[in-house]
């Protein structure tokens, strides 16, 4: 019993010591605890630049809105700088630098940089945000015109900056695309040897959109527009009248059968290879001079450089007084129309795609050159190759002939008349004076054809002789022939493939450069 006694009083004073030292040991933390600075609770940060940056709404026409005074980037210059300015263009690039973000805005060719600095006005997360922009979205920005003395490398403007104030995403481009703008439009001789990326022909045109950015083509298609207003001012200026024509038609333009058949109620029709009949039909109503410009089609199934199966026509048709040759020259001085006028009003545009694709001026002569078919053949013979003067020349031979008139004459562009007639089509007028050639013209860019023409047979009587010859069902041409039957005058004409005539002009490799949206017989999209 004394025993236990003893045992109990040593198990108390071991929980009591123990005891202690835990007190002990908890006053010593709540000692050191109190000699800590107390903590402060977290303070959020304020955003001094709320509001100045975002994503607009999707649907954004208010008309309660501020009215902001946009300025074209090509505009920004020097005597701007100290104004602030307002830009609406895509996000070329960016760059993010610690506190800082450059980024480089475009338009068409002209571009810009843009910086974005923390400061007292511009927070951090503006600069975040900015940062994270992903390229070619449409971004608007306000911001102050900064002269720069050293010049900014890579961008159009290089003697300003501009210092953003806010930025906004108007549209927001995906992050991923499937073609780098910058790719494309690399000059295909690039002097840096280490830059070897290029994007190939099939993933431009599945890339339409992006492809088409690219300075160099935005101007191949200003060119092609100033085309068209060339074409269209001069021959208005010499009388002639625009008129449209009918793309959908009952049979082959031309009595062959590269066309293209379609579904017409109960019944098929066929999209027009050329608009000849009705431009003929025209002058047979007695208005003398027209022109037309519209869609082409063609069903050959030709991969080449040079032929797609659709494509831009522009095709005129005159009556003439006394011999074809005036509607001949007529054609050759609308051709040097476009050239003088492509030449003095569009040099900035061949200037911008001579950057991506180094080709030679184009050369031509006041008044145009004109060879007669033989006079062509001899040129050939001379070098080796000979043309029967019943024969078409090949695409070869064609070439070859370009090259020895620039050599000869220093001219990239000629007339070719006095096709032999067994190679011409059935509407051809024979020549009254030689019955192996025909009152028949083709005229060349760079060696490659770009119209082919002729005097038209006006009388229905020859007409329904030659088609015979051919071997044409007169079933199908009937409308034709029946054209001719209550007088017509006589008349010649051609047709011009217009996106031809730019890759020719600026010296392009392939057709489908010229074409914003081309198709051939392997391409039916985009």
């Amino acid at each position: 019993m004394v025993q236990d006694t003893v045992n109990e009083v040593k198990e108390s004073k071991k929980a009591a010591k123990k005891e202690a030292k835990k007190a002990e040991k908890a006053a010593k933390k709540a000692e050191h605890k109190s000699n800590q600075p107390s903590e402060v609770p977290a303070v959020e940060e304020v955003d001094v630049s709320s509001g100045k940056y975002g994503n607009f709404p999707l649907i954004c026409s208010d008309v309660t809105l501020p009215q902001r005074n946009f300025i074209y980037i090509k505009e920004l210059a020097k005597n701007l700088a100290g104004k602030t300015v307002w830009v609406r263009a895509r996000l070329h690039a960016v760059r993010a630098r610690g506190k800082q973000c450059f980024i480089v805005l475009r338009q068409r060719e002209h571009t810009v940089q843009v910086l974005i600095n923390v400061s007292e006005s511009i927070s951090k997360s503006m600069v975040k945000f900015s940062s994270g922009i992903t390229k070619e979205s449409i971004v608007d920005v306000e911001a102050k015109v900064s002269e720069v003395a050293a010049g900014v490398a890579g961008c159009s403007q290089q003697d300003v900056e501009l210092i953003a104030s806010e930025i906004w995403v108007v549209s927001s481009s995906a992050p991923q695309l499937p073609l780098q703008i910058e790719d494309a439009a690399r000059p295909e001789k690039s002097e840096d040897e280490g830059l070897n990326i290029r994007v190939n022909q099939d993933t431009r045109l599945d890339n339409r959109i992006l492809d088409l950015r690219t300075p160099a083509n935005q101007a191949i298609f200003r060119l092609e527009a100033g085309v068209c207003k060339l074409f269209r001012d001069t021959l208005s200026g010499k009388g002639f009248t625009e008129i449209h024509t009918p793309k959908i038609i009952s049979a082959a333009s031309e009595g062959g059968a590269n066309v293209f058949t379609v579904s017409y109620f109960k019944g098929s029709a066929y999209l027009a290879q050329s608009p000849q009949l009705y431009k003929q039909m025209a002058i047979a109503a007695d208005f003398e001079k027209v022109y037309t410009v519209g869609a082409v089609f063609r069903a050959e199934d030709s991969n080449t450089h040079r032929h797609l199966t659709e494509f831009v026509g522009l095709d005129l048709e005159m009556a003439f007084n006394y011999h074809y040759h005036e509607v001949m020259l007529t054609i050759g001085d609308l051709f040097n129309s476009i050239f003088k006028g492509l030449r003095d009003n569009y040099s900035k545009e061949i200037e911008i795609v001579r950057q991506q694709y180094n080709v030679e001026p184009f050369t031509f002569l006041e008044p145009p050159l004109v060879l007669q078919f033989n006079d062509a053949r001899k040129l050939l013979g001379e070098a080796g190759v000979e043309v029967g003067e019943e024969d078409d020349l090949s695409t070869p031979a064609e070439k070859l002939l370009g090259r020895l008139v620039k050599a000869k004459y220093d001219t990239d562009f000629y007339i070719l008349d006095k096709y032999p007639l067994a190679v011409r089509p059935f509407y051809t007028m024979p020549d009254p004076n030689n019955k192996i050639a025909s009152n028949s013209y083709d005229m060349f860019m760079r060696g490659e054809e770009i119209i082919s023409g002729a005097q038209r047979i006006h009388d229905p009587v020859l007409l329904t002789e030659r088609a015979k010859h051919h071997g044409i069902d007169l079933t199908k041409i009937a409308a034709y022939i029946d054209a001719f039957k209550f007088g017509c005058p006589p008349h010649a004409g051609g047709g011009i493939g217009m996106e031809r005539v730019v890759m020719l002009y600026l010296g392009l490799d392939n057709i489908r450069k010229t074409s914003m949206f081309p198709r051939d017989p392997k391409r039916i999209t985009p």
